[in-house]
């Protein structure tokens, strides 16, 4: 695992640091997506809320993961897949949330349906959030 996350590192050109490994081993070891706040309690004291924020920054801008909205405006995260890049990213897939147990799942399999829009309007990113109760929930 600490191979993989430091070959993505790489390959997106930043420093290996303990933080960025820290951040990215748990999307990795997370099935679904985090918020800040819970990355800020799943590491604890080490490492302070100002960094865990540039490194979501740096992360989402390098194309590694992408946001997804919710319903009490703050912002989750997941791991982006390997066709996303810096300022590109192509996750147009449908995000899952429990109502039981809060989950976000990115379902890769299922994608956002194209919306046709007006002429003239130029779409940058659609979201499609469906909400209702997970399979460990049921």
């Amino acid at each position: 695992m600490e191979n993989t996350i430091q070959d993505l590192l790489k390959k997106n050109r930043l420093s290996i640091t303990d933080s960025r490994m820290l951040v990215l081993s748990l999307f990795y070891n997370q099935p679904g997506a985090l918020a800040h706040a819970d990355i800020e309690k799943k590491t604890g004291n080490k490492i302070d809320r100002v960094t865990i924020y540039r490194t979501l920054q740096t992360f989402e801008e390098k194309g590694m993961i992408h946001t997804i909205p919710s319903a009490d405006n703050t912002v989750k995260y997941a791991l982006c897949k390997e066709q996303c890049m810096h300022g590109h990213h192509h996750d147009n897939h449908v995000h899952f949330v429990c109502d039981k147990c809060s989950a976000t799942i990115c379902l890769d399999d299922v994608l956002v349906p194209e919306v046709k829009l007006p002429r003239g309007f130029i779409p940058s990113q659609s979201n499609m959030v469906v909400n209702g109760v997970c399979n460990a929930c049921k």
